[in-house]
């Protein structure tokens, strides 16, 4: 039976071969040469494990030799691998080794040796079941531990469970330009960039990985092992280095030199399926890709030194097409479009003129949570990021707290406040305010306010908050109760989801983008962290079918309206241009547009 492993998967094959040579002290070998073993294994782990291509593909290709590290040695038993599902090796090697073992490895700071001894004398078979002995004691007694080898295994063990999970892209950005800071102030670093799922600006991601242009590595790699915030080295190399970091997530760098960073940059960032797609093309045209550079591949063999690159610009243009945006690298028709210089001009976080998804410090009791920012503070920010209007919002006031005269009479007191703010803030930062709610859409498919509240507002959005477990068709006509309103203007987060934590509710798209281009509705990509909601997917559908879109922060809090560039990412995934953007309009378009009456 043939092999379907990933590279994660080989990688850990691999891993598991170099512990075992570490344990057996690599005795095959004459002394000097003690070691060599584990690290040609590593080497090849780590090179499989961070390629963006599949190793399985290279093999099919006959080209598995091409990734760094893979001498003919192991490609011959990943050739066997590949072809059986086994290598008699590998097993012979194993034979003896207590299979428990290999599961501990990926806790950080458990090597192969400390490994088989608790594999061995503890019984230990899994990280729940180390978690677990070490809690009891267990460890500190054994011969060559002790109380503090303990602690800082259970530390490994969170340190691997958080890694486990992946992380929002916020966060990840964060932890990211941080890193950047630090490393573009060593002298003779040329750029900094992050690499992989977090350049593609991916709503989730694994880890985070960076890429450094330097012709020295060493000054980079001390920097990078020596910044404040690191909490173990888990690896460091001349030019690479892998750390985790005291809020526990793992960094790993890249250090190449300038000439050929490129090409770097354009192997790392993937995606997989891009690279892929991107390696048949350029071997049908007789080139060869890899992380240095493009080198000549002729009757299935690599021809001379490959050609280096120091921009990806020149990269894709050596290959005849258009520099692709990162976002669009996931072999989904950007590299046809890039080859007939049809690539989308992207929507940009500098286009954005204003938000129209906000909450501020409300004078009622709202259905959900309040905004915690005043109004003043909202429309400083606002100027600052430069925009030319903002929706004052709210969630709508409690149905069980108001009753409908009152609402009324709030949403008009509400109205004169931001009349009398646009006078003076609003008139000396030079920006428009306006009135608007965020309305609830209830699940006996009515919007919590009636037309006449509705009529008085500004802008309308509305959103579902409740009641999300209903069958897709129940859903569908829920929303379109709101997309049909006269009165509404942007649905908020469509499809109701949270990352990491809940799938959206299902809807039919087909039904819901017709009635929005008909209706004249705006759907939302919503930049909150934990939301991005309209997903990339969905806008790719949304914008040929010329559904208008908006990209608001949803903010609760002043802070969180710099959150919009994470919007913007989602929209440029999605492939969506300014014009589809509706708040990237001049305030007197967005007027004009939306026939707003102030």
């Amino acid at each position: 039976m043939k092999a379907a492993a990933t590279n994660k998967e080989i990688a850990k094959i691999l891993r598991e071969v170099a512990a075992v040579y570490e344990i057996k002290e690599d005795s095959t070998l004459p002394a000097g040469r003690q070691g060599f073993r584990v690290a040609a294994y590593n080497k090849a782990a780590d090179s499989i494990e961070h390629s963006s291509v599949e190793a399985k593909d290279l093999w099919d290709e006959g080209t598995l030799d091409q990734i760094p590290g893979v001498g003919k040695g192991i490609s011959s038993y990943l050739d066997e691998y590949f072809r059986t599902g086994k290598v008699k090796h590998f097993q012979k090697l194993k034979k003896g080794m207590p299979e428990g073992m290999f599961a501990l490895l990926d806790v950080p700071g458990i090597g192969p040796k400390s490994a088989y001894k608790l594999s061995k004398e503890l019984k230990v078979e899994s990280v729940e079941e180390l978690q677990k002995t070490a809690e009891e004691g267990k460890i500190a007694g054994l011969e060559g531990f002790g109380e503090q080898s303990q602690k800082e295994i259970l530390k490994g063990i969170r340190e691997y469970q958080r890694r486990s999970n992946r992380i929002l892209l916020p966060d990840a950005y964060r932890i990211a330009q941080k890193v950047i800071n630090v490393l573009e102030a060593v002298p003779g670093v040329k750029r900094v960039d992050a690499l992989g799922s977090l350049r593609r600006m991916v709503p989730t991601v694994g880890d985070v990985d960076i890429a450094v242009a330097a012709s020295n590595a060493e000054p980079v790699v001390e920097a990078f092992v020596g910044m404040k915030d690191v909490k173990r080295v888990l690896a460091q190399g001349s030019a690479k280095a892998s750390v985790v970091l005291r809020n526990d997530y793992q960094v790993d760098l890249r250090v190449q030199d300038p000439k050929s960073y490129g090409a770097q940059l354009q192997y790392f960032i993937g995606s997989k399926n891009h690279n892929i797609h991107l390696r048949k093309m350029a071997n049908e045209m007789g080139f060869s890709l890899s992380e240095y550079g493009i080198s000549k591949f002729k009757s299935g063999k690599i021809v001379g030194k490959p050609r280096e690159f120091a921009t990806e610009e020149a990269f894709y243009k050596f290959l005849k097409m258009d520099w692709i945006p990162p976002e669009l690298r996931e072999d989904t028709g950007e590299i046809e479009a890039s080859q007939k210089h049809q690539l989308p001009t992207l929507v940009e976080f500098e286009d954005i003129k204003g938000d129209l998804h906000l909450h501020c410090i409300p004078d009622f009791r709202p259905s959900h949570d309040p905004g915690i920012s005043t109004m003043e503070e909202i429309v400083e920010k606002a100027a600052d990021l430069g925009y030319e209007y903002v929706c004052m919002g709210n969630h709508n006031p409690s149905l069980s707290q108001h009753k409908p005269k009152d609402i009324l009479k709030i949403i008009k007191e509400k109205g004169a406040k931001i009349e009398q703010l646009s006078g003076t803030v609003g008139k000396e930062r030079g920006i428009k305010i306006l009135n608007s709610l965020e309305i609830d859409l209830l699940a006996s498919k009515k919007l919590a306010l009636e037309n006449e509240a509705l009529e008085l507002l500004d802008v309308v959005v509305v959103g579902i908050h409740s009641s999300m477990r209903a069958s897709r068709e129940e859903m569908t006509e829920r929303l379109l109760v709101a997309i049909e309103n006269p009165f509404v203007h942007i649905i908020s987060h469509p499809t109701g989801r949270l990352l990491l934590e809940r799938e959206g509710y299902e809807l039919d798209w087909e039904r819901i983008f017709d009635a929005c281009e008909k209706n004249g509705k705006i759907l939302e990509i919503n930049a909150q962290p934990r939301r991005l909601d309209l997903p990339d997917t969905l806008v790719r559908e949304a914008v040929p079918r010329g559904v208008k879109l908006a990209i608001n922060t949803d903010a609760h809090y002043v802070d969180d309206m710099e959150m919009m560039r994470f919007g913007v990412s989602v929209a440029r995934r999605g492939w969506a241009e300014k014009k589809d953007i509706i708040n990237t309009l001049s305030w007197r378009e967005f007027k004009r547009t939306l026939k707003l009456k102030i």
